[in-house]
């Protein structure tokens, strides 16, 4: 014996349907105790249907085809500290590369002040875009032969 199994929900609601038009039009030939039997058997299988669908109703899909939970009701302490420290990670990590890029500016400009001031070159050679250059290779090998 075969049995049928649908694809869809819309097939099933489409069988549903059918299976109630038929069961409304042979309902008035019935006795009143069938009648208020099949009325309640109704009931009982559409408040089923409605726990069956409301899980898979409560997941959505999003337009990336990924699924999300349904929105939570309330905000809990480890949802808010799970999304707000990546961001004072995130904010702590930007003011530290800040800092040493400053305090990398400010040795490289305290080493040019201290050039200048303890050799005996002419200012305007401190003018040469390559100058700085030259002072951090040839600092190096000045020294080796002094």
């Amino acid at each position: 014996m075969k049995i049928y199994t649908p694809a869809s929900t819309e097939e099933i609601d489409r069988w549903g349907q059918q299976f109630s038009a038929q069961l409304t039009l042979a309902t008035p030939r019935l006795p009143h105790d069938i009648q208020e039997r099949l009325r309640v058997a109704r009931h009982l299988a559409l408040s089923q249907r409605q726990r069956v669908l409301q899980p898979v109703l409560a997941a959505q899909v999003n337009g990336s085809g990924t699924l999300t939970a349904p929105p939570a009701e309330d905000l809990g302490l480890w949802r808010v500290l799970g999304s707000v420290l990546p961001l004072i990670a995130l904010v702590a990590g930007l003011m530290a590369i800040h800092w040493i890029q400053q305090d990398q500016f400010i040795s490289e400009i305290a080493a040019l002040d201290s050039a200048l001031l303890t050799d005996e070159l002419p200012p305007n050679a401190y003018a040469d875009a390559g100058f700085m250059q030259f002072l951090k290779q040839g600092h190096s090998g000045a020294a080796k032969n002094d």
